[in-house]
């Protein structure tokens, strides 16, 4: 490398009112302005709603509360087969099994614990999608407050829906079509064979 090839470049130096960036300063109020007088007058194109006397429309599929669904007796429909524990991102979801001693086959389980961290939870549906027995739903149900950190972990009782599945706003569910009001029902087993 020569000389030649070397451009030294002197910066120059900022003027006084450049040094205070006033000049950007008022190009932002300037144009901060000019949207305040704009949405003063045109107040149609506004975005903001006046919630909670005004609510938006929200999609069929929304995410929002956690629901365990219970079979016609009323026990819930959960075998804590913790594949909702394992597909939640979040780790959220915590569940302790214990066996079920009104179940027809021996090792069957039902939850003991069942516990979701509402916090903590993204609301991604995988716990949805994951479990096999469509135990776990996710309502339409997204306006959730709580006074303490204690409130927003939900347990087994207030997860458990217990009542005609109609009557829930149903939002996420693992399968895809024209949207319905209510739960594909597994399809009963039989034990006789077809052509037997």
């Amino acid at each position: 490398m020569n000389e030649k090839d070397i451009i030294l470049c002197q910066a120059k130096p900022l003027r006084f009112f450049q040094r205070f960036y006033l000049v950007e300063v008022i190009k932002g109020l300037a144009v901060t302005l000019r949207h305040f007088v704009g949405n003063l007058f045109r107040r149609r194109y506004t975005v903001t709603v006046e919630w909670p006397e005004v609510k938006r429309e929200y999609s069929e599929r929304l995410r929002g509360r956690h629901v365990l669904l219970t079979r016609e007796d009323g026990s819930p429909r959960c075998v804590a087969c913790y594949m909702c524990e394992t597909a939640c991102p979040a780790d959220c979801i915590h569940i302790e099994a214990e066996e079920d001693p009104t179940a027809t086959v021996e090792w069957e389980k039902r939850p003991r614990v069942f516990t979701i961290d509402l916090l903590r939870c993204v609301f991604c549906g995988f716990c949805v999608d994951a479990c096999p027995k469509e135990a776990i739903i996710m309502t339409r149900h997204h306006e959730m407050a709580f006074a303490d950190r204690q409130e927003a972990v939900i347990g087994l009782d207030e997860l458990l829906h217990k009542g005609p599945i109609d009557r829930l706003d149903l939002g996420y569910r693992p399968y895809y079509g024209p949207p319905t009001r209510h739960i594909r029902l597994p399809i009963p087993v039989t034990s006789e064979s077809d052509g037997a």
